[in-house]
């Protein structure tokens, strides 16, 4: 078993990365983070609120480890100092640095210490007069302060493939990442993920005695009133997502996912990268074979720096174990739909944007079929087809379904809609036989072979099909899916990758070929110079973004 499980690796990790290249290419990792001891730039002032802020400052800096509130204490009066300047000169950057550079390392000692203003007020000595330390309330369940371990963004230095690109907004506050502690059941409802990594940004405002923190979420909050003036609130967009990554380890999962789809069925599952705002359109990503979620994270991470796009689009993400045939994962999708609508009821209509076969799922979601498929699969009427009635259930779902109402739009990108004749190589072929269906496939699959009469070219089976076998241009389904019209009136975009060749439409990504990723029918076509992975290009990430903001106009 072992032998073959490293042949099944190998297999998978050469062939259907090589040659269906549908995982993410390069050796290093998604996102690798480390810790500094980030400077303060010198302090150009030799009087005032700045030069005593940076003095408090140097004296917490060396007694941090000794004195710990006393240090919290300096770093409080320095960010007050700083403050005050910037009521006077709203616009001093120094202050406004100074501030934030402080504010920031009051949560550094708070992380290294055992000192806690967040179960009950914390004062804390200053050469001033005690502050007392408390934070303002926030009114949603589960955003409670003493659940999460704040981590300053100014601490964390980014490596990785995924996260070449800092994208930050300068202004007032501590950017901060928010790491849930253990399992926070709330919030798990909220972002269907067990752990929560969030960006917040903290502000600091002085009422006479008191230092109260307010928690900001830069995703929702733009501008603050601070020191008597409105201030851009200032984030760091990147590094929650880093830090997720680098945690959460999601690249391990990948191969296992396919392999052995039904040992990883509670993967499946649509989660939020943020707090659900009903004011805001979904932009649901689906990722493709043998992927996961954070294939995604360079587009989002390009976006989120867009203030329209903040403004107007909020970004949840499909993940589901990639073994599974996409009809059936498309299947999956729908019921997570329905389960979402009854706690989430949309008021805008989502945008749907999926990566190979991620596009494929799409594609399902934006079809009505009525009992054209199973005719074309099965050669008979539902009622003539002989099927137990669990495998009936799901080949019905599979194969019979409505497109769905809160779909407005879908972006295809890179998807292999016809196919890949590179998923119909032998040795391929040979790999995809390795996933191991669930026993409930495997045996709708027995019943189907058994009512099922191939045509001429079709790709012949003695199995259910894996996510590999749905990819292949001359499998049934494949044929008989793009004998099915997409359903009116919904509108959708292709873009396709030629690898900088400039040869379509005789072009390929070096995985899916233009003839079967270009849609008839669609509002545009972008060709961007990409490999397979075209959703993490910076002409594709650039045409998604137009489509966005062409689709908020609705």
């Amino acid at each position: 078993m072992k032998g073959r499980f490293a042949v099944a690796s190998l297999v998978c990790a050469h062939l259907l990365l090589g040659s269906l290249s549908l995982l993410n290419t390069g050796c290093t990792g998604y996102a690798d983070v480390s810790e500094r001891d980030p400077e303060l730039l010198s302090i150009r002032s030799t009087s005032g609120p700045l030069a005593e802020a940076g003095r408090k400052i140097s004296v917490a800096l060396k007694a941090e480890k000794k004195n710990p509130a006393a240090a919290v204490g300096d770093l409080l009066v320095a960010a007050r100092h700083a403050a005050e300047q910037l009521q006077k000169v709203p616009g001093d950057t120094e202050a406004q640095t100074t501030y934030n550079y402080a504010v920031s390392r009051v949560f550094e000692v708070l992380k290294e210490s055992s000192l806690d203003p967040w179960t009950r007020p914390l004062t804390v000595p200053t050469p001033e007069g005690e502050i007392v330390l408390t934070h303002k309330p926030d009114p949603r369940p589960g955003w409670k302060p003493e659940l999460f371990d704040f981590t300053p963004a100014d601490r964390i230095d980014l490596k990785g493939s995924y996260v070449k690109n800092r994208t930050t907004r300068p202004g007032i506050g501590a950017p901060l990442v928010a790491r849930g502690k253990g399992v926070n059941e709330r919030m798990k409802q909220d972002f269907t993920i067990p752990r929560i990594y969030y960006g917040v940004t903290a502000v600091v405002r002085f009422e006479g005695k008191k230092a109260v923190v307010s928690f900001e979420d830069p995703l929702a909050v733009e501008k603050v009133n601070f020191a008597g003036h409105e201030q851009t609130l200032a984030a760091d967009f990147t590094v929650p997502l880093a830090v997720m990554l680098a945690s959460t380890k999601p690249r391990k999962f990948e191969i296992m996912r396919m392999l052995k789809p039904a040992e990883y069925a509670e993967t499946a599952r649509i989660a939020r990268l943020q707090p659900y705002d009903p004011d805001k359109t979904v932009v649901l990503v689906i990722h493709g074979l043998m992927d996961s979620e954070a294939t995604w994270t360079p587009m989002i991470n390009t976006l989120r720096g867009d203030p329209e796009i903040r403004k107007n689009f909020q970004f949840w993400f499909y993940s589901y174990p990639s073994g599974y045939p996409y009809p059936y994962s498309a299947v999956l999708l729908r019921k997570e739909l329905d389960a979402i609508q009854q706690r989430y009821p949309l008021k805008k209509k989502m945008v749907l944007i999926g990566h190979s076969m991620g596009g494929c799922i799409s594609r399902l979601l934006i079809t009505d079929t009525g009992d054209q498929l199973w005719k074309d699969l099965f050669k008979k009427a539902p009622a003539d087809t002989h099927l137990s009635e669990e495998s009936r259930k799901l080949f019905s779902d599979a194969v019979i379904f409505k497109h769905r109402l809160e779909v407005g739009r879908v972006i295809f990108v890179a998807a292999p809609l016809k196919g890949s004749n590179l998923a119909s190589g032998r040795l391929v072929r040979w790999a995809s036989g390795l996933i191991k269906s669930p026993v409930t496939l495997l045996k709708a699959g027995s019943e189907a072979l058994q009512s099922t009469t191939f045509d001429e070219g079709d790709l012949k089976l003695t199995r259910i099909p894996s996510s590999v076998d749905t990819l292949t241009p001359n499998n049934r389904f494949v044929k008989a899916i793009n004998r099915v019209p997409i359903t009116p009136g919904i509108p959708y975009h292709t873009i396709i990758g030629d690898r900088g060749k400039g040869d379509s439409p005789n072009s390929s990504d070096g995985v899916v070929p233009y003839w079967s990723s270009h849609m008839d029918g669609g509002v545009s076509e972008k060709i961007v110079p990409s490999g397979h992975s075209a959703h993490q290009n910076d002409e594709a990430i650039a045409e998604v973004r137009r489509i966005l903001l062409l689709h908020r106009g609705l």
